[in-house]
């Protein structure tokens, strides 16, 4: 285990990393109006993919180099049933971040990426399924390492998605207005809420789609390959 110092070099990387992602993801999102005018949406989503998928996949290899730095705030992993939990919350946080983006073929710009204004399967449950299985992740991951860096690490990634709600409701009011006023008021942030208070209705038919299927079989392909991924990432230069 390697303890650093409260605020070492490692958290001053990271805090700058998730910064840079924000503001080139979020910036990005709020651009896509003019850009795809300009450009196209194909050409648009290109450039988005090649400005995000670099920077999160830099995050998540630093994430996994350095995830022991600073101090060790508690120590479950020796407690039985801990795994058991972190593996589930992690499984429960795939299937609401990944879902949220059924169209493949658009995330390809294959077909002509396009705003949707869902409100069915899992948006029934929370209007902002990414931002939740965030939330779930940063906490197992959290719990199970239980050190600064990691909390650190969480704690932006968190705030980024609360940011992603707020703007992503702004762009989707922008666009949609009184379509997307009636949706919000049938959907809710917080899990279940719009269930709980009558405003939805879940209709399980609704998840027996491949999305589902594809986010089921890549959890238990990430369980699987875990330990490799974590020795691979080790031989990266920091």
């Amino acid at each position: 285990m390697r303890v650093g110092t409260w605020l070492g070099s490692s958290h001053v990387v990271m805090a700058l990393l998730l910064l840079g992602f924000a503001i080139a993801h979020s910036g990005l999102a709020a651009l896509r109006p003019w850009g795809e005018q300009r450009i196209g949406p194909r050409l648009y989503r290109i450039l988005f993919a090649l400005v995000s998928l670099p920077l999160a996949v830099v995050l998540i290899i630093y994430f996994f180099n350095h995830r022991y730095d600073g101090w060790q705030l508690w120590q479950v992993q020796g407690i039985p049933g801990v795994q058991s939990i972190v593996w589930i919350l992690s499984a429960i946080s795939f299937l609401f971040l990944y879902p949220a983006t059924f169209n493949l073929l658009e995330i390809a710009a294959i077909q002509k990426p396009q705003v949707h204004l869902y409100e069915t399967g899992i948006i029934r449950i929370t209007r902002h399924p990414q931002m939740v299985g965030q939330v779930l992740w940063c906490i197992a991951h959290t719990l199970w390492i239980g050190t600064t860096f990691t909390l650190l690490t969480s704690a932006g990634l968190v705030l980024h998605h609360l940011f992603a709600v707020w703007h992503g409701d702004k762009r989707l009011l922008a666009r949609y207005g009184d379509a997307f006023v009636a949706v919000k008021a049938r959907t809710s942030i917080v899990p279940f809420y719009a269930i709980l208070h009558g405003h939805q209705t879940l209709k399980w038919e609704e998840f027996l789609r491949p999305a589902y299927l594809g986010v089921l079989g890549f959890t238990w392909l990430l369980w699987w390959a875990h330990p490799f991924l974590l020795r691979v990432t080790a031989t990266i230069n920091r």
